[in-house]
């Protein structure tokens, strides 16, 4: 049975009136990547405070890293780490000081703490810079030394709150590459992030929220498999082969972008089990295609369709 980092169900929160939360269940396996994406106002931010104990729900049961979050918030508190969306770097202090400082924080002996320092600045490509102000630091070495400050206490969930926002293409590779070291080492990854194509590349479930309830949750290639649009391009050496799997298939259309007419598109929603079936068609018809890609809806595609709201509005 596969060990949960985040269990919760009938998760509830309002403020007055307006209810921010209503019934939200999740559920998260150690070691993975985990994304909850929606529209401002979403109830997003409430549920990650609710689950790092900043805030507490109205009604629910949750278990984070094993421990009970309304009767043993100092373990979980013990277990989690939080990078936020705003840097909790002191760009006053150099980057082995910010470290440093977190490992007081965390009441580690002084040699442990040094050590732990060093450690992480060479982990995190800082070595070089760890003696000069973070206020010298470029955008992405300050979220780099950000998420090193997070790990200072070895924690085993980590709630990443958008955290390449405002980094340039490279730096933002660069985080995902951190973070996907961090999950191979056992690390689960709670993420929020403004970039759908983030949630794509990094998350191994995502979760849809929308009015404070889930509408959607999958993993990215099954929450794209839910929006119509999906096609299978198959592409030709002449018009009889086209004309053959057009009858054996019984779908389908020429692309109109192709300028040999030679590509045919046949609706699917890219699982396996309906390309095998349209290749075994094929097959029993002689027919073999000298191309074949598969086109899914993107999840900029999924966002708009089941929220009704353009993906610009999540951040």
């Amino acid at each position: 049975m596969t060990n949960l980092a985040i269990e919760a169900s009938g998760l509830r929160k309002s403020y007055g009136d307006k209810v921010v939360l209503d019934g939200v269940d999740l559920a998260v396996p150690e070691g993975t990547i985990f994304s909850l994406l929606g529209p401002n106002g979403a109830g997003k931010t409430t549920t990650v405070q609710i689950l790092s104990t900043l805030i507490r729900a109205d009604d629910g049961r949750v278990k984070v890293a094993g421990h009970d979050l309304a009767r043993q918030a100092d373990d979980v508190r013990g277990a989690i780490g939080v990078t936020g969306q705003y840097s909790a770097v002191d760009k006053l202090l150099t980057g082995e000081e910010n470290l440093l400082l977190m490992a007081d924080l965390k009441h580690l002996p002084k040699r442990e703490g040094k050590r732990k320092a060093k450690e992480l600045l060479e982990r995190f490509d800082l070595a070089d810079a760890a003696g000069k102000t973070a206020a010298t630091y470029s955008g992405g070495m300050q979220r780099r030394l950000d998420l090193a400050m997070t790990l200072v206490g070895d924690p085993r969930l980590i709630f990443l709150d958008e955290p390449t926002t405002g980094l340039d293409p490279r730096s933002r590779r660069t985080m995902w590459q951190i973070v996907r070291d961090l999950v191979a080492g056992g690390v689960t990854i709670f993420l929020t992030t403004q970039y759908l194509d983030e949630a794509d590349e990094l998350a191994d479930h995502i979760a849809l929220l929308d009015h404070g309830t889930l509408i959607a949750e999958g993993t990215p290639d099954e929450l794209k498999r839910l929006i119509p649009g999906g096609h299978v391009s198959l592409r030709f050496t002449g018009d009889d082969a086209l004309n053959g799997a057009l009858g054996a298939l019984g779908r389908g259309f020429v692309d109109p972008a192709d300028e040999n007419r030679l590509t045919l598109q046949v609706p699917s929603d890219g699982s396996v089990a309906s390309l095998r079936e349209l290749l075994a068609r094929l097959d029993a018809a002689g027919i073999e295609p000298a191309d074949l890609g598969v086109h899914t809806p993107d999840l900029d595609d999924v966002f708009l369709t089941l929220t009704g709201q353009n993906q610009e509005t999540t951040r």
